[in-house]
């Protein structure tokens, strides 16, 4: 039996590090896991005064798509030492109206990826926080910090070039494919 994945992507960056990576992961995810980006760049910044019998109607799509699937895959880079505030904005979307969130129950995975050395762990952590609040229950093991990205990426397509670093990913997505089911 298969389960749809939303993928979100924390960076709105045209060629995006996390993108490629994120796409790239959508590649090798087991055929159990469909993953499916999610998009989150076009949404209003929440305001409880647009929460009206028409909210916007990026926030109504967006609520729309993550009630179709069962788990996420966040794949993010870190901005300032946090997460960038498009993810943040995308959780807070999410979990309106009061009662009504869509992210209740849906098991998580978080990749933080960064061209420097560290991998992004400040957001990776930064993003645990909201989650436990928000009621998803996410893998704690692996981590994926993935450091250095630029180097792992061919600039032709953004494709993985490091073996290493797939063969990594795919362990993470076979985990996170058990973690899933497990949380059930």
């Amino acid at each position: 039996m298969s389960v749809r994945v939303a993928l979100i992507v924390g960076s709105l960056r045209e060629g995006s590090y996390s993108r490629a990576v994120g796409l790239e992961m959508k590649i090798l995810a087991a055929p159990e896991l469909e993953v499916e980006p999610v998009e989150i760049g076009d949404l209003p910044l929440y305001n409880p005064d647009l929460e009206t019998e028409t909210p916007p109607a990026a926030w109504t799509r967006f609520r729309a798509e993550m009630a179709e699937v069962q788990a996420v895959l966040f794949v993010t880079p870190e901005y300032n030492r946090s997460i960038p505030g498009a993810l943040k904005n995308a959780l807070d979307v999410g979990s309106r109206p009061y009662g009504d969130s869509i992210w209740a129950g849906k098991p998580a995975a978080i990749v933080s990826v960064s061209p420097g050395a560290i991998g992004a762990f400040g957001a990776n952590h930064h993003l645990r926080q909201p989650l436990v609040f928000l009621n998803m229950p996410t893998m704690q093991q692996p981590e994926a910090y993935v450091g250095n990205v630029a180097g792992l990426l061919n600039e032709e397509d953004g494709r993985l070039k490091n073996e290493g670093t797939r063969e990594f990913l795919k362990g993470f997505l076979d985990a996170f494919a058990v973690w899933i089911e497990k949380t059930k």
